[in-house]
């Protein structure tokens, strides 16, 4: 078994035992099921995006989710306001700059983004090529077998099922899974790592007797819940690079 298995595992005991607070400012397509993903995981999930409290809710999370599905003025405002908060007080702040590579708007503000203190980028491979260069971020990238890369240091994932592909807002919970496991682990690595880990084993046990998508989509959460650090020592596929 690989250390990194090992540390995996021992993150998910650790996120199981503090509970960390995950401030989300995310897509309204997939709110709910980042809360309750959040929520089934162990982890406690926010989600107001008020320019009132938004402030106040980012200093007191552990980590900050930014996902801009639906980014507009009021969004970029309000995700600004949160970035500052976090990002100055050190907290693990993950973006996922959804379809930045359609939009030139939405590019140029995860350009200014990603260069802040506590920056996770989570993105597929279009995104990440759109964006350029990420400075020192640590970058996930998604896809088929997921990519980690962190301080010199880069490893893969090999769990998941093709039926993540079909349910809307797998791909934005896995950034909100990440973020939990920042908050719970220093070194970005190993939480990328865990998160995207936790994630594709949960979705290889919630696919066994499933009929389709929609099963599936719900049997995640259980499976969530049910995932275990003895899961991830067991089924993780997990290559260190570096």
């Amino acid at each position: 078994m690989s250390p990194l298995t090992t540390r995996a595992a021992q993150a998910l005991a650790r996120l199981r035992e503090t509970r960390p607070w995950v401030h989300c400012l995310t897509n309204t397509v997939v709110q709910k099921f980042t809360a309750d993903g959040l929520s089934a995981l162990g982890a406690i999930p926010s989600m107001t995006d008020s320019p009132d409290e938004v402030a106040a809710f980012a200093s007191r999370a552990d980590a900050l989710l930014v996902n801009l599905g639906t980014l507009d003025e009021g969004l970029r405002r309000v995700i600004a306001m949160a970035v500052d908060v976090a990002s100055g007080q050190g907290k693990p702040i993950v973006l996922d700059p959804v379809f930045c590579d359609v939009s030139e708007v939405r590019l140029a503000f995860a350009k200014a983004i990603v260069g802040r203190r506590g920056i996770v980028l989570r993105a597929n491979a279009a995104e990440i090529a759109a964006i350029g260069g990420t400075g020192d971020a640590p970058v996930i990238r998604t896809g088929a077998v997921d990519l980690v890369q962190a301080g010199g240091r880069r490893a893969t994932i090999g769990n998941g099922h093709p039926w993540m592909a079909v349910v809307v807002g797998t791909g934005c919970l896995s950034g909100a899974v990440v973020a939990a496991f920042n908050a719970v682990e220093d070194d970005p690595l190993v939480a990328g790592i865990a998160g995207l880990a936790t994630l594709g084993v949960a979705a290889e046990m919630a696919a066994i007797g499933c009929t389709g998508p929609g099963t599936f989509g719900v049997r995640l959460l259980d499976a969530l819940h049910a995932v275990s650090p003895a899961d991830i020592e067991t089924r993780a596929r997990i290559e260190d690079l570096s």
